[in-house]
């Protein structure tokens, strides 16, 4: 099976032009101790929260919940809104067999979630390595700028990101 390289870049004049435009599901989940549940990447081997594209017959919310109980184990239900994020300087390159073959603009809708269940458990395919971080620890894991962007906002009690 060939593997899948990801590339993302962000406000970088120099990057591809964008190929596709897809909707995608990300869960900024925090544990009753505040705690954010992040994932290490498989594909460049960059931190993030627990997100992915939304699949024909499930609504957005849906897919946040599939894709966090698939790349961390954690089951979680969504108790509100971080923001929607669709800033063209984001752009994710996907390479296979050494060639780009499509570069994303993502169109991400960021819910808030709370665990219900569950236990950590990395897809292996998808996660080397899952944690709950303390916020204050944030800055110690290497998360690309447009992820740090959801979960910065989501940190905030505050209106929902529109951009």
């Amino acid at each position: 099976m060939t593997r899948t390289r990801r590339i993302d870049y962000w406000q970088d004049p120099n990057a591809p032009a964008p190929t596709s435009r897809k909707a995608s599901a990300s869960v900024f989940v925090r544990d009753d101790r505040g705690r954010v549940l992040l994932l290490q990447r498989t594909d460049n081997n960059l931190w993030t929260i627990p997100t992915g594209g939304v699949k024909t017959g499930e609504t957005v919310a849906q897919a946040g919940i599939r894709e966090c109980k698939e790349e961390t184990g954690i089951d979680i239900e969504v108790t509100g809104l971080v923001g929607i994020f669709s800033d063209p300087d984001h752009l994710i390159a996907y390479i296979k067999r050494g060639k780009v073959d499509e570069v994303r603009q993502p169109i991400n809708t960021c819910f808030r979630g709370r665990p219900v269940g569950g236990r950590i458990q990395p897809e292996p395919s998808e996660a080397f390595e899952v944690r709950w971080v303390d916020p204050a620890d944030l800055g110690d894991y290497d998360i690309h700028p447009a992820i740090r962007r959801r979960i910065d906002h989501g940190l905030k009690d505050g209106e929902p990101y529109l951009g």
